[in-house]
């Protein structure tokens, strides 16, 4: 049955389209689903529709959202698909149904989307449909608020002081909606709904909602001095000079960066353009959003999965008609569609987190230096520790560098000392060495805080039978089951499976049997409130914090002093400033640094650096204990001389002459089957087909790290190319040469940051 046109939309009826002679303009329309590229659809004879505009179509027998498309493609040779020629004939063409009344999408924003979708190897239709949401599909309802009625009752009316309240509130001749009045006045909702009974109050709708303060460049400037002013300066130039490039602000933790940028901001905003900020993770917003709105005035427009439907709608239209001047999100506010977005801020550019690993695999780091190169203007990627890909493009001079080498004012950066586990281990079941205890008390002593760092959730990462030695694994996927004893539960935290703790061992039998192996943020804590148990605790993870408010409360009780004692796991290792905070231990920071990956040093060493940085941040100094039992190895000789500069230089040594990124390419594919038959014929097939020459060379096929994930059977199979040879015709011809059907299916991952 064919579905109706979206309501609440206004839009351009094509009339009656068989009682009308029909137009023979061919016009595309890309839909926002994962077909090759756009359809030919007609134009109606009244309908003058452009490249851009929002329009629903039909489809079978339904009716969808799509965009008209442009018909010539701008991609450079080696992203663009072959051409099809195919056209189907004019007579049998569909003509569009309406053109929903929405902003265009502009020209740079539909190359941009062609690009990524090139570059990626998915389907456009999959990328616009970052772009053109299902929350599109209805604008937003009108905002109500209430007036004061003409000629009310008021003598039938019995007068409260609240009642009075709203009264004197609202002879101004002002209309308010209800929040309005009641912050206005602190009367409840329910006296406003009263006086409407009442019949004292009529309601009126407000019109347009523009909900977006216009941040005041000029509203509170920070006092800059030396290297913070000459980064400034030299920031404020790039969005001057209107024109594309890419600048690394590298600045150690506590620099200063973010006050920085602010003012490249500030720049944007003179210039009458908007400007986008990306952050890695949502948590991160709390502590950014206040710096913002002490630094110009107002809160910036917010995008990511947690705000509600009614807001992303106006986020996407404050972005498209230019109202929302200054947007901060995750990764996927890259494809809003911005009216006149003239700066990029990419904040710590290092994390993992930009890499989107489903559906649209792409990394938003690197993608924004793509869209600000197609829009010619200025992109800024901040960090403390910068990735070998940023470094490897500052190094060959395609990106400018700031450096920050010094904390802003005089504080020091944290004294560093690994502790040697094996010369100092922990008593038996337990794991903070005793050396570490002592010094933790000692800074609670002082009435410092405290920060224990484990970057992993539960209570324990494996659970095993004492009697048979069998282990607790996820039924779908091959890993073991996390125990969170709060729960007291069995989780996977890869396809999050859950299941009780079992009383008795499931292979065996044998009671009480089970024992937890290893420690987990949740073991952390009960040692912690064993040793100290007059500390005041707070736990950070994202099992605690079930987003950006519960994140901004918890930094706040921080703040304030109402904790002593912080364990947490990778979100405290983000940009937050604890002034009272000058002891950081790290309980295992060996954790990471095993397995196959390329990355694992380097992320170490960051994440690692991060978390230092809490410490010492004011006038207090700073100490950071590191446990480990291999204080020989170069990540922590880096960190113990605070020469993170030279262990990159190593890095890049040791990948240059195999090619390996950033001065090579590289794509993984993931075969994914339901049998491991299946998904092993498939990864042969594609092993005995692979590409061969001058600079080009398939590793594998070999089972995945993870062979099994939510019930598929994987394997991987990495191409790797010179860094003058595209990855992108090498793998359409390769796919194009193999037929799997539908038993297995071929994921494209263009530069993995993953290898799982």
């Amino acid at each position: 049955m064919a579905q109706k046109p979206f309501p609440n939309i206004p839009m351009q009826d094509s009339g009656n389209l068989t009682a009308r002679a029909c137009s023979t303009t061919r016009i595309s329309v890309l839909l926002p689903m994962p077909f090759a590229g756009p359809f030919d659809y007609r134009a109606p004879v009244d309908m003058d529709l452009q490249p851009g505009d929002i329009v629903v179509a039909p489809l079978g027998k339904r009716q969808e959202t799509g965009v008209v498309w442009d018909t010539i493609s701008s991609l450079p040779a080696d992203l663009a698909p072959p051409a099809t020629e195919k056209k189907v004939d004019a007579a049998r063409l569909r003509p569009v149904v309406c053109r929903l009344d929405l902003p265009p999408l502009s020209a740079e924003l539909r190359q941009f989307i062609d690009w990524v979708a090139a570059y990626t190897l998915t389907p456009p239709g999959m990328v616009l449909a970052m772009t053109l949401r299902l929350h599109m599909r209805a604008a937003p309802t009108p905002t109500m608020g209430w007036a004061l009625a003409e000629n009310p009752d008021l003598e039938a009316l019995r007068l409260t002081p609240a009642r009075q309240k709203v009264l004197d509130l609202l002879a101004d001749g002002n209309h308010r909606t209800t929040t309005d009045i009641t912050n206005a006045t602190s009367v409840s909702a329910g006296v406003v709904k009263g006086l409407a009974n009442a019949g004292v109050l009529r309601p009126v709708s407000l019109g347009p909602e523009r909900p977006f303060g216009q941040p005041d460049a000029h509203y509170n400037p920070p006092v800059l001095e030396g290297e913070q002013q000459t980064a400034a300066v030299a920031l404020r130039q790039t969005v001057t000079e209107n024109r594309f490039s890419v600048t690394l602000l590298e600045g150690v933790t506590g620099s200063g960066k973010t006050e920085i940028y602010l003012e490249a901001i500030a720049e944007c905003l003179e210039q009458g353009k908007q400007a986008l900020i990306l952050l890695p993770e949502i948590a991160l917003s709390a502590q950014w959003m206040e710096r913002f709105s002490r630094r110009f005035g107002v809160q910036p427009a917010v995008w990511h999965s947690e705000i509600g439907q009614r807001a992303r709608r106006l986020t996407w239209l404050g972005a498209a008609d230019g109202s929302a001047s200054v947007i901060v999100g995750a990764r996927s506010a890259l494809f809003l569609p911005f009216h006149n977005l003239g700066l990029i801020i990419v904040d710590e550019e290092h994390e993992a987190l930009f890499k989107q690993e489903e559906g649209v695999i792409y990394n938003a780091r690197d993608m924004a230096v793509v869209r600000g190169r197609l829009a010619r203007f200025p992109v800024v990627v901040v960090s403390a520790t910068p990735s070998l890909e940023t470094l490897a493009n500052v190094e060959a001079g395609r990106y400018r560098h700031l450096v920050l080498p010094t904390r802003h004012g005089g504080a020091e950066l944290p004294e560093t000392r690994v502790l040697d586990l094996r010369d100092h281990p922990p008593p038996r079941g337990l794991f903070l060495s005793p050396e570490l205890v002592e010094d933790i008390g000692a800074t609670l002593e002082r009435q410092e805080q405290v920060m224990l760092f484990l970057n992993r959730r539960g209570y324990a990462p494996l659970t095993l039978c004492r009697s048979c030695g069998h282990r607790m694994e996820c039924p779908h996927c091959t890993a073991w089951l996390v125990e969170h004893r709060n729960r007291k539960v069995l989780s996977c935290h890869y396809c999050d499976h859950t299941e009780p703790m079992p009383p008795t061992c499931p292979q065996c039998g044998s009671d009480h049997s089970l024992t937890a192996i290893g420690p987990g943020i949740e073991r952390i804590t009960e040692e912690a409130r064993q040793l100290f148990p007059d500390a005041r605790l707070l736990v950070m993870s994202s099992d605690t914090l079930g987003g950006p408010a519960a994140t901004a409360e918890a930094v706040a009780k921080i703040s304030r002093r109402e904790v002593d004692l912080i364990i947490g796991t990778q979100i405290v290792a983000k940009g937050w400033h604890f002034p009272h905070l000058t002891l950081v231990g790290v309980v295992d920071a060996d954790l990471g640094l095993g397995g196959a990956d390329l990355r694992a040093g380097e992320r170490t060493i960051q994440l690692l650096h991060q978390v230092a940085g809490r410490a010492g941040r004011a006038s207090s100094p700073g100490r950071v204990i590191l446990q480990s039992y291999a204080p020989e190895h170069p990540v922590m000789q880096a960190l113990l001389s605070g020469d993170f500069d030279a262990f990159m230089q190593q890095e890049a040594a040791q990948r240059k002459p195999g090619f390996w990124p950033p001065y090579g390419r590289l794509a993984a594919l993931i075969v994914s089957a339901d049998t491991p038959v299946a998904a092993d014929e498939a990864a042969a097939q594609l092993g005995r087909t692979a590409p061969y020459g001058e600079g080009i060379q398939v590793l594998g096929p070999a089972p995945a790290p993870l062979a099994v994930l939510r019930g598929r059977h994987r394997r991987r199979l990495l191409l790797r190319t010179h860094r003058n040879i595209a990855v992108q015709p090498i793998l359409r011809r390769w796919l194009g040469m193999v037929n799997l059907g539908r038993n297995a299916k071929v994921d494209v991952d263009i530069d993995p940051v993953s290898f799982l």
